[in-house]
């Protein structure tokens, strides 16, 4: 059985000198694909690197919502570097985060907008963080879809049934991370059984967002296949045949 978590953080400052064995861990356990997603460039350009060096590995680059307000003088032109010398899948990790307070909403607008323009330049799909923002998101989304073709995944979704189908409508993938996962997760369960077969996505968004039994642990890779476990049980769905369709669908997406 074959997985794709489409979304994971491996930089060095991470795993550092483990990143080898969270790898092999991950591999003997199946997931012999992993999307690894930049907040800042200098991340972004590690996902690239490893991505280059790792077969089955892909990477994205972008500014984090909760950092543009911090960004550096030739951050954002180093992006652009590494989308147009073809060293990324995919654009972002980018979004709105109403929740923090750690960058103006305009500052976050703006970097937003700009993601969603370099993604449809370079004909990329864009990696989408959204908290607490859900409906700005998708009218920005929206927006950019007016201006022509545009590939999106809401990673570690947890809207309601009504927002993951106007995200399906507007051709979104919706990923689904840890949180599904949790006793307190029974919504959100029910959320992932709306969800179209070819628009699911599993994802760790490793070192963050353990799912059960792990709770409390550093997330990594190869502990997906409990999302797709979890996800697998509440669609009633066999395991077999969602990891299939959510790597499928992965691939399609990242352009493998």
């Amino acid at each position: 059985m074959e997985y794709f978590d489409s979304h994971c953080h491996l930089d060095p400052m991470r795993f550092g000198a483990e990143l080898p064995d969270v790898l092999a861990r991950a591999r003997a356990a199946g997931v012999t694909r992993m999307a690894v997603i930049g907040t800042r460039a200098a991340d972004s350009e590690a996902a690239a690197d490893l991505a280059a060096r790792e077969p089955g590995l892909v990477a994205a680059a972008g500014l984090h919502p909760n950092d543009v307000a911090d960004a550096e003088p030739g951050e954002w032109e180093r992006i652009e570097r590494l989308a147009r010398e073809g060293r990324v899948a995919a654009i972002g990790e980018t979004g709105l985060d109403w929740y923090r307070t750690t960058a103006p909403a305009d500052l976050q607008r703006e970097f937003f907008d700009r993601h969603l323009r370099l993604a449809q330049r370079h004909s990329l799909p864009v990696v989408i963080h959204t908290r607490e923002s859900i409906r700005d998101v998708l009218d920005m989304i929206r927006e950019a879809s007016s201006r022509g073709p545009l590939r999106a995944v809401l990673h570690s979704f947890t809207g309601t049934a009504l927002e993951a189908a106007e995200a399906a409508d507007l051709g979104c993938h919706l990923g689904f991370a840890g949180m599904v996962t949790f006793r307190s997760g029974a919504d959100l369960r029910e959320v992932a059984k709306t969800v179209p077969l070819d628009r699911l996505l599993v994802e760790t968004d490793s070192p963050f967002l353990s799912p059960e039994p792990l709770r409390g642990k550093r997330n990594e890779p190869a502990h997906v296949v409990h999302t797709a476990g979890c996800l697998a049980l509440a669609r009633e769905e066999p395991l077999e045949a969602l990891a299939a369709a959510t790597t499928a669908n992965a691939r399609r997406l990242f352009g493998i």
